[in-house]
């Protein structure tokens, strides 16, 4: 029986972009501080982080997409919070995020990592954001550095 295969949690020597909505700011500067600290704790480099701030979680996609096609990273984290609110905007964004986020991945084969909240209240952003549900960019740092570490033993 062969040994199943995965990525350690070492991020030494990698360089990764976290790609950030301004949009819902201090949520997102909260999931960036997780996404950071995440990193540095598992072995990056503080000169290896790369933060690129866009208006929106919208225009995430295109800019994940520019990060990629650098060859400058070796993966991204997408930071973003979209809130529903009383009209269809929030299904709209949250859902185009999401497929252009999954389409760089597919295509550049860079791994794009969806720490992209999509909640129904501000309360629960929070709660994502470092609060009781913990922080969804801490996580999104151990996925990316488990992505790079996976897809160099494919």
């Amino acid at each position: 029986m062969s040994s199943p295969v995965s990525g350690a949690l070492n991020g030494q020597g990698h360089r990764i972009a976290i790609a950030a909505a301004r949009f819902n700011s201090q949520i997102v500067a909260q999931l960036v501080a997780g996404a950071r600290d995440g990193l540095l704790r598992h072995g990056v480099a503080a000169d290896a982080i790369v933060e690129v701030w866009c208006p929106g979680s919208w225009e995430l996609g295109l800019v994940a997409k520019r990060l990629a096609e650098s060859k400058k990273y070796d993966a991204i984290i997408a930071c973003g919070a979209v809130i529903r609110g009383e009209t269809p905007h929030f299904d709209y964004v949250a859902g185009e995020a999401a497929k252009a986020l999954a389409t760089v991945q597919q295509s550049t084969g860079v791994p794009v990592i969806f720490s992209v909240l999509t909640t129904d209240t501000t309360e629960q952003a929070w709660a994502r954001a470092g609060g009781k549900a913990g922080n969804k960019g801490f996580e999104g740092a151990a996925t990316a550095i488990e992505m790079i570490n996976l897809l160099k033993l494919l």
